[in-house]
C-alpha cells in the first residue's frame, strides 16, 4: 500500500483527465529532478532533457533500481492501481492492448532502473487517457443506440395500440351496420332521444324492412334514395355526418329526426306509408 504525502492530489477511485494531467506534471518535476542525480552518478549529461553519454570516459556504476527510490515505488504503484482501475471499467470494445502491455511492464517494476520506471509510468498515464476517453465515447454511443431503441420500441407500441383502436372500431362498425345490429341502434335512440316505446319501434321495424330491409347501403336507382330511411337524396344525411354513405348509425339519426319532423311518430310514418307507399 503506498504512502499519502501532503503536497500530492487526492487519487479518486478512477482516473480522470483532470486528475492525471495534475499527477503528470508533479511526477514530470519529480523524474527530472531525479534524473539530474542519477545521470550525475552515472556520468551521463542531459542535453535538452535528453540523456547523453559524456565525452569523458567513467567508470561504470551501477544504476539505481526503483526498489531503492521510495517515489519511485510509489509512482510505479499509482501507475499500475490506475492502469488497472481503468482496465476494470473499460468498454468491452474499448482497446486495451497498449495499456495491458504498460501493466505487463510495470509490473516488474522492482528490477528496473528508476529511469525506466518512471518513462513506463507516463507511458501507462498516456494510456489510460486513451482508454477512458474511448469508454467515453462507446458509453455515450451505447446510451444513444438505447434511446434510439426505446423510442423505436415506444412509437412501435403506439401503432400497435392504434391499430388495436382502428380494429376494434372497425369490428363495432360492422356490427352496427348488420341489419341486427342498426335495429338494435335504432332502438335505444329512439327511446333516449325521442321516448319511443316498444310499439312505436315496431312501427319503425315494419317502415323500414319495407324501405331498405335495413341495408345500411340499400339504394334505389330509380330514385335516388339511399340507405336504411332511403333519404332522397342521400346526400341530405350528411347534416348528421360526413360518414353517410358507410355509417348505419348516422343515418338512423337522421332518419328518426326525419320522421319526428314529418310524421310525429314511427307509428304514423308506417300508416303513411301504408296509404300512399312512401313515407
Amino acid at each position: 500500500m503506498s504512502q499519502n504525502h501532503s503536497d500530492s492530489p487526492l487519487l479518486a477511485p478512477f482516473p480522470r483527465a483532470n486528475h492525471i494531467s495534475l499527477l503528470r506534471a508533479e511526477r514530470s518535476i519529480r523524474r527530472k529532478r531525479r534524473l539530474v542525480g542519477v545521470a550525475a552518478g552515472l556520468g551521463i549529461v542531459l542535453a535538452g532533457g535528453v540523456a547523453v553519454s559524456a565525452a569523458v570516459p567513467q567508470p561504470a556504476r551501477t544504476v539505481a533500481v526503483a526498489s531503492e527510490d521510495p517515489e519511485t515505488v510509489e509512482l510505479a504503484q499509482t501507475a499500475l492501481a490506475d492502469a488497472e482501475a481503468a482496465l476494470d471499467d473499460a468498454h468491452e470494445k474499448a482497446d486495451t492492448s497498449a495499456l495491458e502491455k504498460r501493466v505487463s511492464h510495470l509490473s516488474d517494476y522492482q528490477r528496473m532502473p528508476a529511469v525506466v520506471v518512471q518513462g513506463e509510468a507516463e507511458a501507462a498515464e498516456a494510456a489510460v487517457e486513451d482508454v477512458v476517453a474511448e469508454t467515453a465515447a462507446l458509453e455515450e454511443a451505447d446510451a444513444e443506440a438505447a434511446r434510439k431503441a426505446e423510442e423505436a420500441a415506444r412509437k412501435a407500441e403506439e401503432a400497435a395500440r392504434k391499430a388495436e383502436e382502428e380494429r376494434k372500431a372497425a369490428e363495432a362498425l360492422a356490427a352496427a351496420n348488420s341489419p341486427s345490429g342498426a335495429q338494435a341502434t335504432a332502438e335505444a335512440m329512439a327511446a333516449e332521444r325521442y321516448g319511443w316505446g316498444g310499439d312505436q319501434f315496431s312501427c319503425l321495424v315494419s317502415l323500414w324492412s319495407k324501405e331498405s330491409g335495413w341495408n345500411y347501403q340499400a339504394s334505389n336507382p330509380s330514385s335516388g334514395a339511399y340507405g336504411i330511411p332511403q333519404s332522397l337524396p342521400g346526400s341530405k344525411m350528411a347534416t348528421v355526418g360526413s360518414d353517410w354513405q358507410t355509417n348505419a348509425t348516422t343515418q338512423i339519426a337522421w332518419g328518426l329526426d326525419y320522421i319526428s319532423r314529418a310524421y310525429g311518430t314511427p307509428c304514423a310514418a308506417w300508416g303513411h306509408s301504408q296509404s300512399v307507399n312512401w313515407y
